[in-house]
């Protein structure tokens, strides 16, 4: 089975194609609000460089009006006019006054701000505006003699509000010392005015405008949020970023997007500012609508995907499993259809299958069962009387040299063989009575050769393990026949017997003749194949039996021996039966 099913498969791929969507719109959105916040600014400093060309259009016009009045013929004759002898002006003097109020009245009313002309005639002693002519604090008006405009708050009209004023004196070198002047002409103006203007300024946008001087105060719009302009005036001073023409400022969390143009004109800044909130803002609501659309084609995708992998991969799963334990052998198996769909069919189908394979499978097993056991049978009827001539010779040869001894000891072993050779209705007998078997197969053979020694190991706990009858003793025969008899000299033979990890081992080793590497892997190779003539059946039986008995993960294994001969080596599996065969 996959690792990863189908129900992942599609939901991995729907939501990497989502993701993909998304960091492509979230990418684009990021360029186009940098590309939105850019020419923002751009047009935010295009309208306040035009907001401040007409601001300081205004007040350049305005500040022309005194020089264009000193050169009018009436003030040049104010100028010029002999002091007054008593407190009242004469009848010249009054028409020549009420022309000259008649001039400022024009002039005032040439633009459309409110703003004032005043004339001190230090002869007179008379200030003249448009609507009166009185005398003035000569003291006071010193005072006020600079150069520029001044700018004084009004407190009684509240915070705010200023009045700009600009003096000038003809001569204009008398200005330093006013005593010399023969004319003093003032323009003022009140901070209303600008008011108006940002007004304008802020109607046709979501700007909320405001003017800061730093030592003077601040000029707001009608409805500004003065906190936050004051907020923003004084961080915009305490991080010097007030000379930069866009930034943006973080308050309590939120930001606002900050345009600042400098007026030489006037010395004052002009300040911008708009929430960012309110430019993003629709942004960000796209931006929620589209992440809600992606979330809910998700789970609509998610949904979709599920009810694919219920409907197919969830019963292609069931089916696929159900093949396995079939391919274990596991004829058991059943699929419960369910509704009407074509899984259902199949199931019915599959079920089918397998009863007819199931009894198929038993009728084939039983039959396998019934060879295997005839087989075995004549396998071990191969081996029962293959050394009996032999002792039958010795006794005959004893008996006439008239060793009775020799051939009691030969009859009893002889006996004991032959009584267990004959109880062939057995399929298993105890690893003691087939130990007990080959030692008597052994002392028969050590009475023929009386240099011939051997020693058994078994363990107690391994004394009652079942085994197959005649499964040890054409090993030890084979030792005898092919290696102690061809050669002279002392014989040992060893047979041990241990039980490791589940699995039984029988060790036959001899000091024997032995056998070269080449021929060892000759006589592997026709143990495996079938049997011919060249071979004896001893070995070849036993490895035939051990196949049949314990599968194929049993094994008979031949190699040199330290002692100088082979060692023949049984191996396999020990069943929790108590070591009966696995396959049969």
């Amino acid at each position: 089975m996959p690792r990863i099913n189908l129900f992942r498969k599609i939901v991995l791929v729907l939501a990497a194609m989502l993701v993909l969507i998304a960091g492509l719109y979230s990418y684009s959105n990021r360029t186009s609000t940098d590309v939105l916040r850019e020419e923002l600014n751009r047009s935010n400093t295009s309208k306040l460089d035009f907001f401040q060309s007409q601001l300081n259009a205004n007040i350049d016009s305005i500040s022309l009006w005194p020089n264009l009045l000193i050169h009018d013929p009436d003030i040049s004759e104010l100028k010029d006019a002999e002091p007054i002898a008593g407190p009242y002006l004469d009848l010249e003097q009054i028409e020549l006054v009420k022309r000259i109020q008649q001039k400022l009245s024009t002039q005032e009313s040439s633009i459309n701000w409110k703003s004032s002309l005043y004339i001190y005639s230090p002869k007179l002693n008379r200030m003249i505006s448009d609507t009166d002519a009185v005398t003035y604090d000569d003291g006071e008006l010193k005072s006020r003699m600079k150069q520029g405009w001044q700018v004084m708050p009004i407190p009684s009209e509240g915070e705010g509000s200023f009045q700009f004023s600009l003096l000038t004196v003809a001569p204009f070198k008398s200005f330093h010392n006013p005593a010399d002047a023969s004319l003093i002409i003032e323009v003022r103006f009140r901070s209303q005015n600008l008011v108006s203007m940002l007004d304008d300024f802020k109607s046709d946008s979501r700007r909320d405008p405001f003017l800061y001087k730093q030592g003077v105060g601040m000029i707001f719009n009608s409805s500004a949020d003065r906190s936050v302009a004051k907020e923003l005036a004084d961080k915009l001073e305490r991080q010097k970023l007030m000379d930069a023409s866009n930034q943006t400022i973080s308050l309590h969390g939120e930001k606002y997007l900050v345009n600042t143009k400098w007026s030489p004109t006037t010395e004052w800044y002009l300040i911008d500012y708009i929430p960012y909130s309110d430019v993003v803002g629709p942004i960000e609501k796209s931006n929620k609508l589209f992440y809600l659309s992606i979330g809910s084609l998700l789970i609509m995708g998610c949904v979709l995907a599920y009810l694919l992998y219920a409907q197919v991969q969830v019963p292609m799963k069931r089916l696929v499993h159900s093949f396995q334990r079939l391919k274990q052998e596991d004829y058991s198996v059943r699929l419960v259809p369910k509704g009407r769909d074509e899984f259902s069919f199949v199931f019915m189908r599959f079920n089918s299958m397998v009863e007819q394979i199931q009894e198929l499978f038993d009728k084939v097993y039983l039959e396998k069962i019934h060879v295997r056991e005839a087989r075995l049978k004549q396998l071990q009827s191969q081996i029962n009387p293959h050394f009996f001539y032999n002792c039958f010779s010795f006794i005959s040869s004893m008996a006439k040299l008239g060793n009775n001894r020799a051939i009691v000891d030969m009859s009893q072993n002889l006996s004991s063989y032959y009584r267990y050779t004959t109880r062939q209705e057995r399929d298993f007998v105890k690893l003691s009575e087939e130990l007990d078997f080959v030692t008597s197969y052994l002392e028969i053979q050590r009475l023929r050769m009386n240099r011939l020694n051997f020693e058994v190991e078994l363990p107690s706990w391994l004394r009652h393990l079942e085994i197959p009858p005649l499964l040890i003793q054409p090993l030890v025969e084979n030792a005898v026949q092919h290696g102690i008899e061809e050669k002279a000299g002392e014989a040992r033979i060893r047979l041990a017997v241990s039980g490791e990890g589940g699995r039984v081992r029988i060790v036959v080793e001899d000091n024997g003749k032995g056998m070269e590497e080449t021929e060892l892997r000759k006589l592997e190779r026709k143990l495996a194949g079938p049997m011919d003539e060249e071979m004896g059946c001893g070995l070849w039986n036993v490895h035939q039996r051990l196949l049949l008995r314990y599968g194929e993960d049993s094994r008979l294994s031949i190699a040199r021996s330290e002692q100088g001969g082979l060692r023949v080596e049984l191996e396999w599996r020990m069943s929790p039966a108590g070591g009966k065969e696995v396959g049969a």
